[in-house]
């Protein structure tokens, strides 16, 4: 059966990235993926797939380093059906805690990676697609700490989130012409790996209680959204920023 076309995740190796992967592989794309330093569970999940009967791809980049767009789409297979889709899933929070007591490297590093890394590879992908003269679509992973602002956990990183969302209505009103859709995914707390990496591996169960669902997300549940967004199903959805979040 041939390709629905490839598509391209950054931070794809674990959590919602990799739930992607799985499904985007499932419903007959090809799948490359971005990871920064988890070789082992990148080469887990390229098995994994494979083992499905389906094909994927890892890339070891840095989604901070402006020089990695042009190093990833470069890396892509030439086997594998041209590039179709891309999400922008890469994400950190750096430390919990107060504004105040935020470092200017964490501040650098978040916005770094959290805004300027999406905005150079869906550069670098949008050049590709209109020297081909093909079409696209293009999700990027916000949260809804955009909407609620994170107070007194990661502002700096709600901030960056909004910036992301800014950047995905401007733009896809840009491409909206050209048949190339931009949507973002708004994922409440989910069940993944950042919450660990934030110093706080407690935190799903600790605000819970303020979802009206009650629960954090899994990150499948997330994977979903994405999936629908790049799909046919969502033809005419551009500019959306769809909030998975639980009624938050």
């Amino acid at each position: 059966m041939a390709s629905a076309g490839t598509v391209l995740i950054t931070g794809g190796g674990r959590g919602i990235g990799a739930e992607a992967a799985k499904l985007l592989a499932a419903v007959g794309h090809d799948v490359c993926f971005t990871y920064e330093r988890r070789h082992d569970a990148a080469a887990a999940l390229v098995r994994e797939i494979e083992q499905a009967g389906h094909r994927a791809f890892a890339i070891q980049a840095d989604a901070a380093d402006p020089a990695s767009a042009a190093r990833v789409l470069q890396a892509l297979p030439p086997a594998f059906a041209p590039l179709a889709a891309l999400v922008n899933n890469a994400g950190i929070t750096g430390p919990l805690g107060s504004f105040a007591d935020v470092s200017h490297a964490t501040l650098r590093q978040v916005m770094d990676v959290n805004v300027l890394g999406p905005m150079y590879l869906t550069q670098a992908v949008v050049a590709q697609w209109r020297a081909e003269g093909r079409t696209g679509a293009v999700v990027n992973v916000s949260s809804i700490a955009a909407t609620l602002g994170a107070p007194g956990e990661y502002v700096h990183y709600a901030a960056s989130k909004a910036a992301l969302e800014a950047f995905t209505v401007g733009l896809a009103k840009e491409l909206a012409e050209q048949g190339i859709r931009v949507n973002a995914v708004s994922p409440g707390t989910a069940l993944t790996e950042i919450h660990v990496a934030a110093g706080e591996p407690g935190r799903p169960q600790r605000v819970a209680a303020r979802i009206p669902m009650r629960r954090a997300a899994e990150a499948r549940e997330i994977a979903e959204a994405i999936v629908w967004l790049l799909s046919d199903k969502s033809s005419y959805v551009t500019g959306s920023v769809l909030k998975v979040a639980g009624g938050l």
